[in-house]
């Protein structure tokens, strides 16, 4: 029974996790540029304070806070912008805020929230949930110097996203019966609300669609005027475009801090877009997407006209649901 998956909490999902490197929020997007560009990830954690001690206090004298994340995608399209282009330096050595969306998308949680407040947190809106892990005594005097860190108030955190849950749930599926068998049809989660460009715009006019969809977790569809979906828009696109903007004003100094290894993720993602049908099962949507580490699917009809999207904070909203269900039907069976 679904009722089982109760006894979790969110510590469960953060077993093997790493912790979270991190910048402060008083650093600039150069900062950001140079950490990413000797990363293996795509993303850094943004604080609200500094790491010079073992435990950190913000301005207004609060425990340091993560406030957001800052990725490749963010910088291109930041830089991507005209006033940027024309004055890069200057929007280099802007303020890492600049980067962040106005609306918080982080929350900090405890180790003992459970599945169920971890998943209600999520379908209301939050992309990341901070959780405090433990960590090597040793490993956090080293950390405590070194830049960028992954100690704040003396303890390293991790995060939990939409995609955690998931496969979480995938491990456990079998309690969902029937649920996951269900076509997504069926079960009323293809979102038709979704960004798109026509196939034969230019790169320049899906930046700020772009902008968008990374905040949340998605991508921007391309489709030819009848409506038939010919692929997605990849971050490659955008590099692609800010590149020959430097090129061509002579700016070939910033452009080196682009040319780095650290980019080439982007070069190697797949340019295809992953697609489903509306008679597709909610657990096939899922494996695809998971295997494709992507948060979402496209959803199209047997002609390859798209219809909408199903992303993974829609197939949390069904699990939700049928948690919510089975809690109450453990009331009433002690209620008789």
């Amino acid at each position: 029974m679904a009722i089982s998956l109760l006894s979790y909490d969110v510590s469960d999902l953060c077993l093997g996790k790493p912790p979270l490197r991190s910048l402060s929020i008083s650093a600039t997007v150069e900062d950001a540029l140079a950490v990413l560009k000797t990363s293996d990830d795509n993303f850094i954690s943004v604080w609200s304070c500094g790491h010079t001690s073992p435990v950190d206090f913000d301005g207004d004298g609060d425990y340091c806070r993560c406030v957001g994340k800052v990725c490749t995608v963010d910088l291109i399209c930041y830089l991507c912008k005209e006033d940027n282009l024309s004055s890069p330096s200057r929007a280099l050595t802007a303020n890492l805020s600049v980067l962040l969306p106005s609306s918080g998308l982080v929350k900090h949680v405890e180790p003992s929230l459970s599945l169920l407040e971890a998943i209600d947190l999520i379908v209301n809106g939050a992309h990341n949930l901070v959780v405090p892990i433990k960590s090597n005594s040793r490993k956090k005097a080293r950390q405590i110097a070194s830049s960028p860190s992954t100690i704040h108030n003396g303890r390293e955190y991790c995060w939990i996203t939409s995609e955690d849950v998931i496969r979480f749930l995938l491990s456990s599926i079998g309690v969902f019966s029937p649920v996951p068998a269900l076509s997504i049809d069926t079960l009323g989660v293809i979102n038709t609300q979704f960004l798109a460009v026509n196939y034969h715009s230019p790169a320049s006019s899906a930046v700020d669609f772009i902008a968008q969809s990374n905040i949340n977790h998605t991508s921007v569809a391309v489709v030819a005027e009848n409506g038939i979906l010919i692929g997605e828009v990849s971050p490659e696109n955008i590099f692609r475009l800010v590149k020959m903007e430097l090129k061509d004003r002579n700016l070939e100094g910033i452009l080196e801090q682009f040319e780095s290894s650290s980019f080439s993720y982007m070069k190697e993602r797949r340019v295809e877009a992953i697609v489903s049908y509306p008679w597709s099962s909610l657990m096939a949507v899922m494996i695809q997407a998971i295997a494709h580490r992507v948060n979402y699917v496209w959803v199209v009809e047997d002609d390859c006209k798209l219809v909408g999207i199903v992303t993974f904070g829609d197939m949390l909203k069904v699990f939700r649901e049928h948690l919510h269900g089975s809690i109450e039907d453990e009331d009433l069976q002690v209620k008789f």
